[in-house]
């Protein structure tokens, strides 16, 4: 006689366990948009309002974290950057993912610092990564077989803008938290292709490799335990 196999149900949270997750992950949340990734987990607990030992029970370490906290927000930036692509309008399609990153990025530093490091150690994070990326490089030769952006503007160009971008509404955002779209703007206006002469552009763009770089160089020796 044959028996019914049983599967087990996933083990849910107990209700004091869920609500403690829900709080660590809004406190993270709030933290990391006011202050960027370098908070802590003890910040974290303090922000939630419980012990370093319930962060740790629920998260391993600050990646998985992070990861919690910025997947959707991921998610809906890889989106956005293949609704761009489909724009009808090549030089639209430009403009419409240039505003949708500046305007999310301007109000979240943490969000910020997470699209510029693309290469986050997170199987989840790649994926997303790994749609965001040609997402925008189609946008950017879309943009230049039309002739309507200047031939040797790239992509790493378009995430070297959006972060200017980001930079100066970090500054002002205190006095003025919009003044961001003036300078996107102005950031536009500058790698439009029209009958206006143009400057050349006197270097290349970096290549992915010298970004890593880059971005390894700035973090230095105490990068290995950034998101303990």
């Amino acid at each position: 006689m044959k028996h019914a196999t049983t599967l087990r149900a996933p083990r849910r949270l107990r209700a004091d366990a869920a609500r403690n997750q829900q709080r660590i992950v809004e406190a993270a949340r709030e933290l990391f948009a006011d202050r960027g990734l370098e908070i802590t987990l003890d910040d974290v607990a303090e922000h939630a309002g419980v012990g370093v030992g319930t962060v740790y029970r629920r998260f391993a370490n600050k990646a998985a974290l992070i990861t919690e906290v910025f997947e959707q927000g991921l998610g809906d930036f890889a989106d956005a950057a293949e609704a761009a692509r489909a724009n009808p309008d090549p030089w639209l399609g430009v403009v419409e993912f240039v505003e949708y990153a500046c305007r999310h990025l301007a109000i979240n530093r943490g969000f910020s610092e997470v699209i510029l490091e693309l290469d986050l150690d997170t199987e989840r994070f790649h994926g997303m990564r790994d749609r965001i990326k040609p997402a925008v490089a189609a946008i950017v030769a879309r943009a230049r077989e039309a002739g309507v952006l200047q031939p040797d503007i790239e992509p790493s160009d378009l995430f070297a803008m959006i972060h200017m971008v980001d930079g100066l509404a970090e500054f002002a955002k205190p006095i003025n938290p919009d003044v961001w779209r003036r300078y996107m703007a102005i950031t536009l206006n500058g790698i439009r292709a029209d009958s206006v002469a143009r400057q050349d552009l006197p270097v290349r763009a970096l290549t992915d490799d010298e970004v890593d770089q880059a971005k390894t160089a700035k973090a230095g020796p105490c990068a290995s335990g950034r998101r303990r």
